[in-house]
């Protein structure tokens, strides 16, 4: 195994490499010589159970304290872009939830690798590579945030629950002391990225960090903008969007959408008029995988039949299934989950991750019993403030996700009231419109993913696309 190793002398860094015995003879020699410079060493992954040879691109695991004790250790997965990792950005990620696991991020959206998708036979579950990796282009933080999710974990029990503001200082900690770790990063355009719940607290992190960066706090960051797909922004209207949606989509009919119009939005909800627009509603979308309309509906992806609407349409509710409440079948879109699930409990994965042995007993993808408390209700104000600022930001939709539909995201950014600089027009790839997209004066760009679903793991081609061609200044 390779070691890096930067060692800060006076004004200085300097970069040493070796193998794990030539970097253990070097630091011993430093300690007992009384060298007072600071030394940092993190290992790259050359190979991972369940890969076939040695990895194509480099990749590095580790965990970083983030509070004055250091006793919330976040654990990460670093992999530097596979074109220039000097030279191209940095963008730290976030998965949604709260509470699922960066693999969700890692290797079923935008990472370099994917389970094989074949029937679980008791040996370690298989890790293709991704030929649609936003790593391609990208180095890219995969951060198990907050403390309660994947591998991440507190010493001691937390005197409080974690919540979207405490997930926005743990996550500023967090960059600011890994960057010193990395300082060879600290020059790089970083950006903020991540779906779903993230875009709640997200925003809020990004303006964190540019306050900080105004006010001169070290290590100063090269915050250059944003990137969120199909983000939620408000915790009180979301649901409204599902009803255009299904409706524009033809799953419910134009009497039960008068219905509910007239009796729920905005009126009383508990009425009867509403009670039965809304049983309405869920029995015609009830069979349907929200994240992704057109794939199969399966058991494992549905809500229970006695939840009530608030609890079967909540983001999480769907989000959150995973192998752990049922078993899904073969050729169900989420039977990775459950591939993920053997492989990130298996010893000698956690052994090549280096998981703190008996830090985490049974790893979750996503961990629904966190308890969470969310204390931002709407991102948008912090949007509008980013807007001020002038960072970039990429916001993008699956034009088939009912979770969280591109209807929603348009209303929030058109309430920020800036002029259009593109207008509305088909993106293509190949030759065929591959999505519709619009950027407006605030240097934020919207795009929709055709035949899309929730995350980016339904059109991943496209999707990469898209990303490449934002990042590196190019107009979709």
């Amino acid at each position: 195994m390779k070691f890096l190793t930067w060692l800060y002398f006076p004004n200085q860094w300097k970069r040493v490499t070796g193998e794990g015995e030539t970097m253990a003879w070097l630091l011993l020699f430093l300690l007992f010589h009384g060298c007072s410079c600071l030394v940092f060493s993190h290992p790259t992954l050359q190979f991972l159970p369940g890969f076939t040879g040695p990895l194509p691109f480099q990749l590095e695991t580790g965990y970083v304290g983030v509070d004055e004790n250091e006793i919330v250790q976040l654990f990460y997965y670093f992999i530097k872009s596979e074109r220039n990792f000097r030279e191209d950005p940095l963008m730290l990620w976030l998965t949604g939830g709260p509470g699922c696991s960066a693999i969700s991020s890692l290797a079923f959206e935008i990472g370099p690798l994917s389970f094989k998708a074949v029937e679980y036979n008791g040996s370690l579950p298989t890790l293709l590579l991704n030929p649609y990796s936003w790593t391609k282009v990208a180095s890219i933080i995969f951060v198990d945030s907050p403390v309660g999710t994947g591998f991440s974990y507190s010493k001691t029990p937390p005197a409080s629950p974690p919540s979207d503001f405490g997930q926005v200082d743990s996550i500023n900690q967090f960059l600011k002391k890994w960057l010193i770790i990395h300082p060879e990063f600290l020059l790089n355009p970083l950006y903020i990225g991540g779906s779903s719940y993230s875009g709640i607290p997200l925003p809020a992190l990004v303006q964190q960090i540019s306050n900080e960066n105004e006010q001169g706090i070290k290590p100063l960051r090269n915050l250059q903008g944003y990137v969120l797909g199909s983000p939620m922004t408000d915790l009180t209207s979301f649901r409204k969007f599902r009803f255009l949606f299904a409706h524009g989509m033809g799953l419910i009919s134009d009497e039960i959408y008068e219905a509910w119009k007239s009796n729920c939005e905005g009126g009383n909800p508990s009425n009867k008029e509403c009670t039965r627009a809304v049983e309405a509603y869920e029995m015609c979308t009830s069979e349907l995988y929200e994240n992704y309309i057109l794939a199969p509906s399966c058991d494992f992806a549905s809500p229970k039949p006695q939840q009530s609407f608030s609890e079967r349409r909540s983001l999480t509710s769907h989000y959150f299934h995973d192998s752990q409440l049922s078993v899904p079948t073969l050729g169900c879109p989420t039977y990775g989950y459950l591939l993920a699930d053997y492989w990130a409990n298996d010893y000698s994965v956690r052994q090549a991750l280096h998981i703190h042995e008996g830090s985490i007993e049974k790893w979750r993808r996503c961990n629904k019993n966190m308890p969470y408390i969310r204390d931002i209700q709407n991102s948008i104000p912090y949007h509008a403030n980013l807007s001020v600022k002038g960072y970039r930001s990429l916001i993008y939709n699956g034009d088939h996700d009912l979770t969280m539909p591109f209807l929603g995201t348009q209303a929030w950014i058109r309430s920020l009231n800036y002029s259009i600089v593109d207008d509305w027009r088909p993106w293509m790839l190949s030759g065929q419109v591959a999505g519709y997209t619009r950027t407006y004066s605030n240097k934020m760009t919207f795009a929709t993913i055709k035949g899309g679903g929730h995350t980016t793991m339904f059109r991943p081609e496209e999707s990469s696309v898209m990303f490449k061609r934002w990042i590196s200044g190019e107009p979709l």
